[in-house]
């Protein structure tokens, strides 16, 4: 299945589809608001230790930038991204950073172009099936479907899957552990994303045993609905 077509990636950064391919195996994408970039390597190691192997690093935060690029240089091993990306000028600076990936909450022309032009997966926000053609006639086939609950949640997306059988998505948005297994089920659903096992006050307390608990839970709810386990 394609996902970004002819888009090469630059030396030293795996291929869009291994990227998306990635993904998927791990199946549930911590989205994370990091205040101090201090706070990042012990945040990627409470992630890796949990068995999850990725982060969204959101650019809501001055901090964002440097926290990606932190997790990039010291755990290369973590497949770390840049989310809530808006403008221009934070995609340079999350392509510099090094992000093996790319989220916007909505679908931006201008920011997918660049992104496909600097050979990094992007995945933008989704919320209608006009704004879903759309992206397919840009040749994206992965989608993040935002904000997924108030939407309609596992029944919206159940109803996507008739006229777009070939477009996966990453549901965000309202998603948490009570409601993961049921997103995961749908086989429109590439991985989920949240943040209920990163909680910003964890992070705020340096409380990383709390995030690395919470996290393995997150896993196991992969393991068990997609027998990864």
């Amino acid at each position: 299945m394609a996902t970004e077509r002819a888009h090469e990636a630059p030396p030293g950064r795996p291929g869009v589809e291994a990227t998306i391919e990635q993904l998927g195996r791990i199946g549930v994408v911590p989205v994370v608001e990091i205040p101090d970039v201090a706070m990042a390597i012990p945040l990627a190691d409470a992630l890796l230790e949990a068995g999850v192997g990725t982060v969204e690093i959101t650019f809501r935060t001055a901090a964002g930038g440097e926290a990606l690029a932190a997790i990039r240089q010291q755990r290369p091993e973590l497949l770390a991204g840049a989310g809530t990306v808006l403008r221009p000028d934070q995609l340079e600076t999350a392509v510099t950073a090094g992000a093996r990936f790319i989220v916007s909450p909505g679908f931006s022309p201008s920011i997918v172009e660049a992104a496909m032009a600097a050979g990094v997966p992007v995945i933008p926000g989704v919320a209608t099936s006009t704004e879903v053609q759309r992206a397919l006639e840009t040749g994206l086939e992965v989608l993040k479907l935002f904000p997924a609950e108030p939407l309609g949640g596992v029944g919206y997306l159940k109803a996507l899957g008739a006229p777009f059988p070939d477009v996966r998505f990453v549901p965000t948005g309202g998603v948490n552990a009570a409601n993961a297994a049921s997103y995961l089920e749908l086989s429109n659903v590439l991985a989920i994303g949240g943040s209920w096992f990163v909680s910003k006050a964890w992070l705020a307390e340096g409380d990383y045993e709390a995030i690395r608990r919470h996290a393995a839970e997150a896993v196991a709810i992969v393991a068990r609905v997609r027998g990864t386990g």
